[in-house]
């Protein structure tokens, strides 16, 4: 029956969630665990008779040395499959119902600051066969705010640069649509005029973007690369990744006056709340804005 049950939950997370790949292998991967010390305790349990108990116990045995953090994913990930055995009706209670996620402090996010970018972006050998393409990258990572995955599913016909928007496709495959400056466009331009034409592409990427030198779409194994070399190259320290540059996108906007409710549309965050866990704020920019705007300033 888990078996089957884990089938059915599959399709519900991609058909009816809409949750992306890496999403919906790291919910699987959670509850084949939980089938996995079902199987090793010979447990005489299915998912409509599991008890609450038996369920704290596998929390208990899992949990041991892991980050608060991937004791929540983990709890969510059973919370997720046991509403869908319910809503299946395979039982008529909720054995997660009284099951705490772990409490943990917010980490605010590593960011970089304007200089480091610039000195990034200008650490790049336009020379070099793919030298447009990874600066057009890191400026459209930073520029647009992009996830990796966002990055690496862009296509041409996603470009919209008379109208100053591209289309990006995000978590749960929803659309929105994210301004663009006119200096990244030319960053892009410049790259699919002097390399991505010269590159051999294959038939079923001729609509994507960003290309590796055989034709192909990049990774994300490959963003990290590039931006891993560029860091190298000027000596950062700091230790960066795609999501960085996202980071840096929202506070650099944040802290130079930008809504916090536009910044949630162009990151495509749900919550508001997501938002502000993404947009760091510094206690002297929290001063500024009272001594700005506050009618007793």
């Amino acid at each position: 029956m888990w078996g089957t049950l884990l089938k059915d939950f599959e399709n519900y997370l991609r058909i009816e969630r809409g949750m992306s790949d890496n999403s919906i292998q790291a919910y699987l991967s959670d509850i084949e665990k939980l089938c996995k010390f079902i199987s090793i305790y010979q447990i005489e349990e299915t998912p409509s008779t599991i008890s609450s108990d038996s369920l704290r116990l596998f929390l208990y045995e899992e949990a041991k040395g892991l980050h608060a953090r991937s004791q929540s994913r983990l709890i969510s990930s059973l919370k997720s499959f046991f509403k869908f055995v319910l809503l299946e009706k395979y039982r008529d209670d909720f054995p997660m119902e009284n099951i705490d996620t772990p409490r943990f402090g917010m980490k605010l996010p590593d960011t970089l600051s304007l200089e480091e970018i610039d000195k990034l972006i200008s650490s790049i050998d336009l020379s070099t066969d793919e030298g447009h393409r990874n600066r057009a990258i890191i400026e459209t990572l930073y520029g647009c705010g992009l996830r990796v995955s966002e990055l690496i599913n862009l296509h041409l016909s996603d470009l919209f640069f008379q109208e100053g928007f591209i289309r990006v496709l995000g978590k749960g495959n929803k659309q929105r649509l994210v301004p663009i400056s006119e200096h990244t466009q030319k960053e892009i331009n410049n790259y699919i005029l002097y390399q991505r034409k010269n590159v051999p592409v294959i038939k079923e990427f001729s609509d994507i973007v960003f290309l590796n030198r055989r034709g192909k779409q990049l990774t994300r194994a490959m963003i990290f690369t590039i931006i891993k070399q560029a860091a190298t190259t000027i000596g950062l320290t700091k230790k960066i990744s795609p999501h960085t540059f996202r980071h840096s996108f929202a506070t650099h906007l944040l802290e130079n006056g930008a809504n916090l409710r536009a910044i949630q549309l162009m990151l495509g965050h749900e919550s508001i709340t997501t938002t502000e866990i993404y947009t760091h704020i510094d206690h002297s920019y929290l001063s500024q804005v009272i001594n700005t705007y506050h009618p007793r300033k």
